[in-house]
């Protein structure tokens, strides 16, 4: 079995037309825009550093790849290697690891959907960091699941079967847009067809592991939050939740500078020089606000 391990790369898959958030979309990408105070693309960087994850590649279109090396450039002022790729045209999640083979390297990689946004990490950190091989992918419960990947369980309550948006699903557990895979998904991906709509699909990588036995699949509890924003109704929905998380707990979700801070990515003196450069605003009373330690 190739690339076990702890997880230290990651990738964050910010392509796609966005039409569905059309016309919002017509002068930036849907993860650029804003979910309350901070870029869509805060929160997946956000949580792959949760995991420790400190390489990171970003993939996106042609037009939209510069506005990402603009924001975050190397990486360097949140203790990050952050590289670029360009995906040409949006055909499916799984031709993210072809776009990252050279990046990938032979070691087990994390794959994180630039449109969501996860709470409650602390809850699965510990199976990310813990990750030994084959693939792992996580499951959350949802009314109505039926626009996402499915999973559906035996008897024995393990994985049987990952359905790509069943009219009928057999469970109500979707397929949330983090995954977990050793280097063996590069082979993978490459042997993967189109399906009918033109994409190779990241269920076909999902079925591929579970046909060899190599799947795992944590199912996330009550304490963990997904939304997902490509629409204008789960965008709004996931800036309200944002700002009422905030607003009552007194912390900030995403914010990249404070989780480098804690994670021990930067230094106090590093946070403080990201603090000089930013203007006068909540965001930087925010970040000024941490006692010396």
């Amino acid at each position: 079995m190739n690339g076990t391990g702890n997880v230290k790369k990651g990738i964050i898959l910010a392509g796609g037309n966005g039409t569905r958030l059309f016309p919002m979309t017509r002068m930036a990408c849907k993860q650029l825009l804003p979910v309350y105070d901070k870029p869509l693309v805060y929160y997946p960087l956000g949580t792959l550093m949760q995991f420790g994850i400190r390489e990171i590649l970003i993939i996106s279109s042609p037009d939209d790849i510069g506005h990402f090396r603009d924001l975050f450039s190397g990486g360097a002022e949140l203790g990050l290697k952050i590289k670029y790729a360009v995906q040409e045209k949006p055909e499916g999640i799984a031709q993210a690891f072809i776009i990252a083979r050279d990046f990938i390297d032979g070691d087990p990689v994390a794959l994180i959907l630039g449109d969501n946004i996860f709470y409650g990490v602390v809850d699965f950190r510990e199976k990310i960091q813990n990750f030994d091989g084959g693939a792992l992918i996580f499951g959350y419960y949802m009314k109505d699941p039926r626009r996402y990947g499915v999973i559906s369980f035996d008897e024995g309550g393990k994985p049987a079967a990952i359905t790509e948006k069943p009219d009928r699903p057999d469970s109500n557990y979707a397929v949330t847009g983090l995954y977990v895979y050793d280097a063996d998904v590069i082979d993978i991906a490459a042997e993967l067809r189109p399906s009918a709509r033109g994409e190779l699909e990241i269920t076909d990588i999902n079925n591929a592991y579970l046909k060899k036995g190599r799947l795992d699949v944590v199912r996330l509890g009550r304490g963990v939050a997904w939304l997902d924003t490509g629409t204008p109704e789960s965008l709004l929905t996931a800036a309200n939740f944002i700002s009422t998380m905030e607003k009552r707990q007194g912390i900030k979700l995403g914010c990249v500078e404070e989780i480098a801070y804690r994670r021990g990515f930067i230094s106090r003196g590093d946070l403080r020089r990201l603090i000089e450069k930013m203007p006068e605003n909540d965001y930087r009373i925010y970040l000024s606000s941490f006692p010396e330690e």
